[in-house]
């Protein structure tokens, strides 16, 4: 039996069943989501200076504003946003972290959306897409092997939380493209 099908067909969803572990967000300014894009290349910048693949993430509280945590890629497995998304799932509350927006210089990939998902993060901003990533990584890159996949995609079907997805972002994709190419150019297979 699909409990959650049988759930939302009696307008039983947890934003509805629990409704203090869904207070309202704050809506974004687009200044306010280019400041928290940038945040993140500041990670993303130092991370790549210590031999770590170009990707950051940091979360903002919510007032949209305030840095509370950053984190870089650690390893293949051991992304950027999941490692984020646990740190801050034990250092605030639910409803606290419903509040808050996960900045990502990435699409996050789906360990990375699941781990968000389960930390109740409630809001994710990516400035460059998995599309534009995989341009840059190339096929058969050892470092990372780019998979067909969208956060969104991921996300879709969850009746349970509206988790808000703003990407992939235009003006700071570019960004994001260009400062870590200088990374991935290094490691692209030669083509011919």
């Amino acid at each position: 039996m699909n409990t959650t099908a049988s759930s939302t067909a009696e307008g039983g969803t947890a934003a509805s069943l629990i409704p203090s572990l869904f207070p309202p967000r704050k809506p974004m300014t687009a200044e306010q989501i280019a400041a928290g894009v940038e945040a993140a290349l500041t990670v993303q910048r130092r991370a790549v200076t210590f031999g770590k693949r170009p990707f950051a993430a940091v979360l903002v509280g919510p007032d949209n504003e305030t840095v509370l945590l950053t984190h870089q890629s650690v390893d293949q497995v051991n992304h950027a946003e999941s490692s984020l998304a646990r740190l801050a799932y034990q250092h605030y509350s639910k409803d606290f972290l419903w509040t808050c927006t996960l900045f990502s210089t990435w699409e996050p990939c789906g360990m990375c959306t699941a781990t968000i998902y389960w930390a109740h993060i409630g809001r994710i901003v990516f400035a460059g897409s998995n599309d534009q990533l995989y341009e840059l990584t190339g096929p058969g890159n050892k470092e990372n092997f780019t998979m067909e996949w969208h956060t969104r995609d991921f996300l879709k079907g969850c009746p349970q939380k509206d988790v808000e997805v703003i990407g992939p972002l235009e003006t700071e994709g570019k960004v994001v493209m260009k400062e870590s190419d200088n990374y991935w150019s290094t490691t692209r297979s030669v083509r011919k």
